[in-house]
Parts: C-alpha cells; structure tokens; sequence
C-alpha cells in the first residue's frame, strides 16, 4: 500500500512539473535610460520600449529552463553639450532608436507552484539601430553588432498566462563610439512581459 501511496504521489507530482511545460506569445513594455558616460551627452531620462516575440519553458521538478526569441526596440533621449568643441553652443537634443532581436536563455525554479524566480544571460544582434536628425558632430555612430548582458526577475503563472518582471543589464558597449566622442553605452532596462502558453 506504502509503495502504491508512493507511486501515485510521483505520478502526480511529475504530471504537475512536467504540465508547466510549453512554448507562447509574449509582449510587453521596457524603461531605458540611455547613458553615454561622456559629459558631452546628458541624458534625458528614462523612455518607453516594447518587445515582442517567443519563448519556451522546459523542465521538470520545479526547476525550468526558459530560452526566449524576441523583436525588442528601445529608445533614448539625450543632449549633446559641445562646450569648447563647438564654442560654448547651446545644447542640441537628439533621439536614439535600438531596434534588436534579443535572446534570453534564463534558468530558475518555483516557489510555491505559481512563482518563478529566474536569471541568465540575454544576447542582441543590432538590426536596425540609428540616430535620429544627426549632424556632422554627433552623425557617425559605431553600434555594435551584437552585445551581452544579464537578465533577472521573477514570474507569475495562471493556467496559461504569465506575468514577469526583470531587470537587464548590458555586460558590453551599444556603442563605441558618437562621432568624435568615445563612449560607453550599455543596456540596462526594467521589463515588465505578458506572455501566454500555446502547447
């Protein structure tokens, strides 16, 4: 009786871990600030950006493995101050648009069956990046190909649908450099995602 009792508490407990499994829709919003670190480009505050894409969920046990394939565009504002470059000219404002396809491969476990905790790295590959209305000063951008970086945060499940909360942090440069100025440009972001299990 001890081993049937045993037996069917395996049985439903990997029915349970192995049910979480699955591949969905996700989408969502992202806050940027962009920050050059050079005293040349002062940055505007934070701005709004979206992602949406793929993901699957593997694993067994409580512990998962979660890869993801997302369209991700962000956005920043910043002044270019001159100072002696220019002559002590106003400052002049600009736009920046990053237009990537990110790939987060996290791993984490459960907390109480609907919470997940989960951390990993995410790489980008630059798409479609740009400066907008740029003149000769601030025109010639290097961004780079692709760039690393980390992501981390917590998720919560209902039947299909999952709600997360992450932070990214960009473990190398966007861009090398604006125009004459060296600078080092990377991604960090807060990310809030709503995704829903297919199959």
């Amino acid at each position: 009786m001890k081993k049937l009792t045993f037996l069917f508490t395996l049985l439903l407990v990997s029915h349970w871990a192995f049910s979480q499994n699955g591949v969905g829709i996700k989408a969502g919003l992202s806050s940027t600030e962009l920050d050059f670190k050079n005293e040349n480009f002062v940055p505007a505050g934070a701005q709004t950006g979206y992602h949406i894409g793929l993901f699957g969920r593997f694993g067994g046990a409580g512990f998962f493995v979660q890869p993801e394939l997302l369209f991700t565009q962000t956005k920043g504002e910043f002044a270019f101050v001159p100072g002696e470059v220019s002559g002590g000219t106003p400052p002049e404002n600009y736009k920046a648009e990053f237009n990537r396809l990110d790939i987060p491969v996290l791993a984490g476990f459960r907390v109480f069956k609907v919470i997940r905790l989960m951390a990993g790295p995410v790489a980008s590959i630059n798409i479609n990046s740009k400066l907008e209305d740029s003149i000769d000063t601030v025109g010639e951008v290097n961004f780079s190909n692709a760039t690393l970086g980390y992501q981390a945060g917590v998720g919560v499940d209902i039947g299909n649908l999952s709600l997360e909360g992450k932070y990214e942090g960009g473990l190398s440069k966007v861009t090398q450099n604006v125009g004459q100025f060296q600078t080092d440009n990377r991604i960090n972001q807060w990310i809030l995602s709503v995704g829903f299990r297919l199959f």
